[in-house]
């Protein structure tokens, strides 16, 4: 219980509990009092506090968990679902982004093709890391990584985690556009599975451009969107005081897009957080993985790109009366 991690506002009533728990024991020990009937009331008032507040979350406090500067990133499911890997570099144009990473690894025998967003966990690896915003060299080495994977015919799995592409002019000057357009088509007819997981946060066409899969899928605790919640209140309100209204509003959760037909499905997170528990998290994504990958490799490959297609042609579509 004193190892429940707490650092957002809504998180005190948690926090408390876990305080008056260790006071209690710590009255234990002083007095050899047995206090065990008073630590068990407050541990199963601590469990039921927590699935109280962590099943009814806003969009904004969602947006919040998905930050959490201790979440497993891509390289953490990497070192705790594969057997090894082998990373890759550069685009072969202008030169290796570190906010993408991608190379071949073994998953209980099975070689895959991994490519994701790396935020770092600390400020010197966020600056290395460009925060997991990608330039344009970024989306075409993932592109060139796919294109490997489709050559040797192995599945494409990709890790979602970012707050959209670099906005900066020289990203503009390459190509931002035009790179992350050219990987929604070549995703969408590429010849092997492609599984993707919104591990944190999704945001924009930075997200969209390593997303097109046949089964793409939420973390209980992420959010999905065209744009973050500060900037979508900054744009229509002059500010960001309505950030917490804008995540409302953009219906961004998991919950959300999964009932608006967006992605295939939500994958539950450790009670708390997928930073409570990372390897019981990456235990559950690699059980995804495996399911999956069982499943599309009974289906003939033009029925698979087909579908794909289809799934995503068919949203947004507005059908006039």
């Amino acid at each position: 219980m004193e190892q429940i991690k707490t650092s957002f506002d809504f998180e005190k009533p948690l926090a408390e509990l876990v305080q008056q728990i260790e006071k209690v024991k710590q009255v234990a020990d002083k007095t050899k009092v047995d206090m065990s009937s008073t630590l068990a009331e407050l541990g199963e008032k601590l469990v039921q506090t927590q699935e109280t507040l962590y099943s009814n979350l806003t969009g904004w406090q969602k947006v919040q968990m998905s930050r959490h500067s201790e979440r497993p990133q891509t390289l953490d499911y990497i070192s705790m679902i594969c057997d090894d890997f082998i990373e890759m570099h550069g685009d072969r144009t202008v030169k290796d982004d570190k906010a993408i990473i991608g190379g071949f690894a073994t998953i209980d025998g099975q070689t895959v093709m991994i490519i994701g967003h790396q935020k770092g966990k600390n400020t010197k690896e966020r600056q290395y890391r460009n925060f997991g915003m990608a330039n344009p060299e970024g989306y075409r080495k993932a592109l060139r990584l796919m294109r490997l994977a489709e050559k040797f015919n192995k599945p494409v799995i990709s890790f979602i985690d970012t707050m959209g592409a670099y906005p900066g002019l020289e990203a503009e000057e390459r190509g931002q556009g035009e790179a992350i357009a050219r990987n929604l088509l070549e995703m969408s007819i590429l010849k092997v599975p492609i599984l993707c997981f919104v591990v944190g946060e999704g945001a924009s066409g930075g997200a969209l451009g390593i997303g097109i899969g046949d089964k793409v899928y939420m973390l209980e605790h992420t959010w999905y969107s065209v744009i973050s919640p500060e900037s979508c209140s900054s744009i229509l309100w002059r500010s960001w005081d309505y950030k917490e209204r804008a995540a409302e509003c953009l219906k961004l959760t998991s919950d959300d897009m999964f009932n608006n037909k967006l992605i295939d499905g939500i994958i539950k997170e450790p009670l708390g957080g997928a930073h409570q528990n990372p390897e019981l998290m990456a235990a559950t994504v690699k059980e995804q993985i495996l399911k999956d990958l069982k499943e599309l490799k009974k289906e003939k490959t033009e029925k698979m790109i087909a579908t794909r297609i289809d799934k995503f042609c068919a949203m947004g579509v507005v059908v006039e009366s």
